[in-house]
């Protein structure tokens, strides 16, 4: 049996893992309100439940690209989606601060795998000029998540309460392992199912590339990886860009509850809008790159998307500063959007970067180590926004969120002079 197109079924089921892996997520900002006030628990703990999920996932994403770069990505997305399925469930249990900091440190292991495997994943299954557009489909699975999130969890949480609904959760993670085992049977240099012209087309592209895989090579070690300047762009624009996705994953249900005061029900009908949006982002600043690779060169496309994305999330967060008050929280909802959009539009071909650098036994590890670094930013965000909004007010929070986003562009510029591969 041959499957026309097996890249893109492979691509498919790891945007449903991400959609999974965001719905799981989301829920903890949604179910807040009630979870807390359950467990007798405030906003300060709410603050520290965040980072500790942080911790875990930044340190987990180095030991991720690691272990993927050890066993692959077949066993390695079952070893995450086990993880964080488990975590979820376990959330149900939670009694007060310490057995949920454990939970939330469990699903913070978990979760952290997706982000590692997908780039490693896009780098075995499709050529250079369509990676951005694969990792637009991977990022678009985390927008979507948010976007059905809210139905679905106020859905849930409607019917059966929080607990049951994290139980539900966990399940769906044991579900999508079934057809990833059964399709991603191998790479696709060796996969039975792969039609002979999609695997001379990869092949192709990597001579082409001079980025053909060597049989048995390993993965290259940090310091050697570090010895050049090239990921130092990487892990700097990341560690620069991070927050703002999590700005809105951790603090936008919050924020639209005290400064609006909505309920969870309205957020659900209202929050999904600014997601559906970066969804857009995701898949346009892919297609973007690809149409931009065509007449000129990788180093372009992928340095004129980041400059593109990094625009419209200063425009969003400059738009907020300037035109949201108590009252019109629509409007914050669409320049939300815009800034989701600039941000999913960017971060694709940041991401993809570490694939266009190195061959494929060292993408997970710079991947993983880019993953760790990008969540120290928001632990440090998360502190700071759990301090400086306590008077009610987030202007400081979009100004410095904003700045930010320069210095991350700027980084891809100051250090990738041109994006090629580092190590021949």
């Amino acid at each position: 049996m041959k499957i026309k197109g097996l890249r893109w079924w492979i691509i498919t089921l790891i945007f449903i893992a991400t959609v999974i892996n965001y719905v799981d997520r989301t829920a903890f900002a949604l179910l807040w309100p009630q979870m807390g006030e359950d467990l007798g628990m405030d906003k300060t703990d709410y603050a520290l439940m965040l980072n500790i999920f942080m911790i875990t996932y930044a340190a987990s994403k180095f030991l991720s690209g690691r272990l993927y770069d050890q066993i692959g990505t077949r066993l390695g997305f079952v070893v995450s989606v086990v993880v964080w399925s488990l975590a979820a469930g376990f959330h149900a249990l939670a009694k007060g601060v310490v057995s949920l900091s454990i939970v939330r440190g469990l699903l913070g292991l978990g979760e952290a795998g997706l982000w590692p495997g997908a780039v490693k994943s896009n780098g075995e299954w499709f050529p250079v000029k369509q990676r951005a557009v694969a990792q637009g489909i991977f990022n678009a699975g985390a927008s979507i998540g948010n976007v059905i999130a809210p139905v679905i969890i106020v859905f849930l949480y409607s019917q059966f309460g929080w607990k049951s609904t994290y139980i539900i959760l966990g399940l769906l993670g044991f579900l999508w392992i079934i057809p990833w085992l059964i399709l991603n049977k191998t790479k696709p240099q060796k996969h039975p199912w792969i039609t002979e012209s999609e695997r001379t087309m990869l092949l192709n592209d990597r001579i082409k590339n001079n980025n053909e895989e060597i049989e048995g090579a390993k993965s290259l070690s940090i310091i050697k990886i570090l010895s050049f300047k090239q990921p130092w762009g990487i892990l700097l624009c990341r560690f620069f860009i991070e927050p703002i996705w999590w700005f809105f994953a951790g603090w936008m249900p919050i924020y639209l509850h005290n400064k609006f005061d909505m309920s969870i029900e309205e957020i659900g009908t209202t929050m999904w809008i600014s997601y559906l949006m970066a969804a857009a982002g995701g898949i346009l600043g892919g297609m973007f790159t690809e149409a931009i690779i065509k007449r000129t060169s990788v180093d372009v496309g992928r340095k004129a998307s980041i400059v593109l994305g990094g625009f419209l999330i200063i425009i969003g967060f400059v738009s907020i500063i300037l035109f949201v008050n108590d009252t019109n929280y629509m409007t914050f909802i669409y320049l939300a959007g815009i800034a989701l959009f600039g941000f999913q539009f960017a971060i694709g071909n940041i991401q993809t970067l570490s694939s266009d650098l190195f061959r494929g036994p060292s993408v997970g590890t710079l991947a993983g180590l880019a993953g760790t670094i990008a969540a120290i930013s928001p632990i440090i965000m998360n502190w700071f926004i759990g301090r400086i909004t306590e008077g009610g007010s987030y202007t400081f929070a979009f100004i410095a969120i904003t700045v930010c986003v320069v210095f991350g562009v700027l980084s891809v510029f100051l250090f990738i002079k041109k994006v090629k591969l580092v190590v021949n």
